[in-house]
């Protein structure tokens, strides 16, 4: 452990100053006195708990397992609240405030005396939001993953969230089961705390975390409500207390190798298409660089072997994965796409943590030789429709649409794609391709997750599930289908996306990754000209300095003013 005056916390509270006493004073004001804190680290808990967010509802107990840790390798604990980003009923788009978490975890834990951080998050944008703020602000830190729920139960099926939604809702809409099912279905889908239980987002962003050396070795897959999720947790205040004594920084752990292995460990999860956002930013914020071209080059060679809903038609869940051995395991498998030596939280190399990992269920998480899909969980397309690329889930998808042309059908907002999805009349089939526009990072505004475009009713009804579907928009990582998304530049600053017209003819070619609107030139030129400008979403506040400095998709949706390359951090003036 560092000696006190190698403490930064120390600069607060251990000078024989005026401003020394009044924070002490002030500490002492909360009922703790010097024993507390004399010659211990400080750990700022940084707990995105809230009443709002029912993936962290257990953190409010969780942050005493914490607590308890730090107090048992000889650290003093003091907890920090966030603004919480709960995904489902936050609007118009969680990551439309990623960004400002990521803002306040970085100045607070700058601005208050902390020697080592614990970041607790899990909910979808709440882990790289965690990550981006610490990574720049650089002190000792080790991330808390929420854990997914328990599976879901519906009439003796098991029920994955997001997925099942998904599905059901269409079969409510084409008729195939009534209101008292859906509300039976409404009440069994999510019945404990934690994370969605299938392959989305946040169980997604969790195991990257893992993954990139930035949380304990297993601790992603664990239940939430699961006894050996209280017991990671104070081993995770136990080992950040020791990271502050061996001065175990993010810039030591986060190469762009441990980006590689993220990348690699992703695909082989079948992971959510935000991750490709959230893991270029977070690698920007590193100084790190890494692109859409690491993705679609690892995608190439990586398989999903992680047979967990929505890829595939499996019916395993999260639960499932962490019994059959969890992410070590997955590791194991891919070791020969890993880059071993890498240094993790633990202190140890990312080969001496999965050493001894063991597969326990051969069907949840698959040799290489029998894969859930043969390559990667995304595919990044590239065309004169996306000049800065786009990406689908090919594993999560048809196979009949993997190359496929068809006339577009275009919409400019979501109420009007909404109103044609509910026409029974509509004058469309299933050769026809959805383009949804103006619901990019700009647009949006904040990239909703409207690009899993529901099937139209009247093609739910012939029995059609899956078609075509473009649009500058996310998609929640537990949707499935053909769906184009995250095309850039977006329609809402003049990518060509702006420039579709209905009945223009669209191609896709997924294995040789191309996306081409088969207009030419020239009348693309022509259609530019005569393009105009949306209003602006937001006159003031956050949402203005959002659409002012946030970036495309291909660049991560981080703001230009807080990447590494924009300038660096003025540091901590002697102020105390």
């Amino acid at each position: 452990m560092s000696e006190p005056k190698q403490l930064r916390s120390q600069r607060w509270l251990g000078r024989n100053d005026f401003r020394s006493f009044n924070h002490r004073s002030r500490v002492m004001q909360m009922g703790y006195d010097a024993k507390d804190w004399e010659g211990k680290p400080l750990i700022a808990i940084v707990n995105n708990w809230s009443d709002y967010n029912p993936c962290h509802m257990h953190f409010k107990q969780r942050v005493d397992d914490v607590k308890r840790g730090v107090l048992q390798a000889g650290g003093f604990p003091l907890e920090i609240p966030t603004v919480s980003l709960g995904e489902n009923l936050i609007k118009p788009s969680a990551l439309l405030y990623r960004n400002l978490l990521a803002m306040e975890v970085e100045e607070m834990v700058r601005a208050y005396p902390a020697d080592g951080v614990v970041l607790m998050g899990g909910c979808d944008k709440t882990t790289p939001a965690m990550l981006l703020g610490a990574t720049s602000a650089n002190l000792p830190a080790i991330f808390l993953p929420a854990g997914p729920m328990l599976r879901g139960n519906w009439a003796g099926k098991t029920l994955g969230s997001g997925s099942d939604a998904f599905k059901y809702w269409d079969d409510k809409r084409a008729g195939l089961i009534d209101d008292a099912e859906w509300q039976a279905i409404l009440s069994g889908i999510a019945r404990s705390h934690g994370t969605c239980m299938t392959m989305g987002t946040a169980s997604t962003m969790t195991a990257i975390a893992e993954a990139l050396g930035m949380a304990l070795p297993g601790a992603s897959s664990i239940p939430a409500v699961d006894a050996s999720h209280q017991r990671m947790a104070t081993q995770v205040g136990r080992r950040i207390v020791e990271m502050v004594g061996e001065d175990l920084r993010p810039a030591a752990i986060q190469t762009r190798d441990a980006y590689l292995n993220a990348i690699a460990v992703a695909m082989a999860m079948g992971c959510s298409t935000n991750a490709i956002i959230h893991v270029i930013a977070m690698a920007k914020r590193a100084n790190q660089s890494i692109g859409l071209d690491d993705f679609e080059r690892i995608s190439r060679e990586v398989p999903v072997i992680a047979n967990v809903r929505p890829s595939g038609t499996s019916q395993y869940l999260m639960e499932d994965f962490y019994y059959a051995g969890g992410l070590p395991a997955l590791m194991q498998r891919i070791a020969p796409h890993l880059r071993l030596d890498q240094l993790t939280v633990t202190g140890k190399s990312v080969g001496d943590n999965i050493a001894g990992a063991r597969v326990y269920n051969d069907d949840v998480i698959r040799p290489l030789d029998k894969p859930v899909y043969a390559e990667g969980s995304l595919a990044v397309l590239h065309g004169n429709l996306a000049t800065d690329g786009c990406v689908i889930k090919p594993s999560a998808m048809s196979a009949k649409f993997l190359v496929h042309e068809g006339p577009a059908v275009v919409f400019d907002d979501y109420p009007s794609l909404k109103a044609m999805l509910d026409d029974e009349q509509a004058d469309i089939s299933a050769d026809h391709v959805i383009v949804l526009r103006n619901a990019g990072p700009k647009g949006g505004p904040g990239m909703p997750e409207w690009g899993m475009i529901p099937i139209p009713q009247k093609l739910l009804k012939q029995g059609v599930r899956d078609m075509l579907r473009i649009s500058d928009a996310r998609m929640s990582g537990t949707s499935y289908g053909a769906c184009v998304l995250h095309v850039a530049p977006e329609a809402y600053i003049g990518g060509n996306l702006a420039l579709v017209k209905s009945g223009d003819r669209i191609a896709i070619d997924v294995p040789n990754r191309s996306l081409e609107l088969k207009v030419d030139d020239a009348e693309l030129a022509r259609r530019r000209a005569a393009w105009q400008a949306p209003p602006p979403r937001f006159g003031r506040g956050y949402g203005w300095m959002f659409t002012e400095h946030i970036l495309q998709a291909n660049e991560g949706c981080d703001m230009d003013f807080l990447q590494t390359q924009f300038g660096a951090s003025a540091g901590e003036p002697d102020i105390f």
